[in-house]
């Protein structure tokens, strides 16, 4: 069935001939089938997250579950044509990249949140399942890319793009010891995509916006879902653990941060992809 509204969805031949609210309307649908379609993983894993009860099932823990959960709804997707290989490995790369920053902010000195719960798939105090949070990240990217025909303009060179990528990430681990450089890397990403659009295809013709407001939006609600995360007690932040309050707006900005890192992830792989791949003639 989805993989049927997939090909419908991407059936480029649609040509509804609407002008006026008419048009407006039906793209808007079109929009929020296709951003709902690129969430699947992402409403499927929060779905469990906020589902499976905090006793576990079946004598499982939580943590256990939430692991199982998503392993098989990864695995459906790709046995339902819903994903690719490729783009399982590159969800996958998404995954270390996040467990190793939820490694370093929780165990040592450093303690940033806690995963307050018993799990036998725990390593050096994280839960395997927590890198699929980032994962879900990366799968949306990748789905939306796909699901809207998108294209970048003006996109900054790609060894720059690359740079500023890793810069945020190591500020992750190294603001605890030399100083948050986050403003600054924020100032440069601002000046490095500030004439880059996204050209996209809701549903016939293309429509544009800015790179940077995309940035922002996604960082906005992955802001919230950590926050119906922390308030379900999945993780919890220090001043969380008495009471639990709303996670400072300012993670806002790391999420942002976070998302120009995975996006840049994911066009490096389609540039590497694109160049190896050249279509014969």
């Amino acid at each position: 069935m989805l993989a049927a509204l997939d090909h419908h969805l991407l059936d480029h031949s649609v040509r509804p001939g609407l002008r006026g609210w008419p048009r407006f309307a039906t793209e808007f649908l079109y929009f929020g089938l296709k951003q709902a379609r690129a969430c699947l993983f992402v409403a499927l894993f929060f779905g469990a997250v906020l589902l499976v009860p905090r006793a576990g099932v079946l004598g499982l823990p939580r943590y256990d579950v939430l692991l199982i959960v998503a392993l098989a709804i990864q695995l459906g997707m790709l046995g339902a044509g819903l994903e690719t290989w490729d783009e399982l490995k590159a969800v996958s790369l998404f995954h270390v990249v996040g467990f190793a920053l939820e490694v370093f902010k929780v165990s040592g000195a450093i303690q940033s949140w806690s995963y307050p719960d018993f799990a036998y798939t725990k390593l050096w105090g994280v839960p395997l399942f927590s890198g699929f949070m980032y994962a879900a990240v990366g799968s949306y990217i990748i789905q939306a890319w796909r699901l809207f025909d998108l294209r970048i303009r003006h996109h900054p060179p790609y060894w720059m793009a690359v740079l500023i990528a890793v810069l945020i990430y190591v500020n992750f681990f190294t603001h605890h010891y030399i100083g948050d450089y986050r403003w600054y890397l924020a100032a440069c990403a601002l000046g490095l995509y500030a004439r880059t659009t996204v050209v996209f295809r809701p549903l016939d013709r293309e429509r544009r916006m800015p790179m940077l407001l995309a940035f922002v939006l996604i960082g906005f609600f992955i802001w919230l879902a950590e926050n119906i995360s922390t308030f379900w007690g999945v993780w919890r932040y220090p001043n969380q653990l008495g009471a639990w309050s709303a996670v400072h707006v300012s993670k806002w900005s790391s999420w942002s941060l976070l998302v120009v890192m995975t996006f840049t992830i994911v066009a490096h792989l389609k540039h590497i992809k694109a160049s190896i791949h050249v279509p014969e003639h």
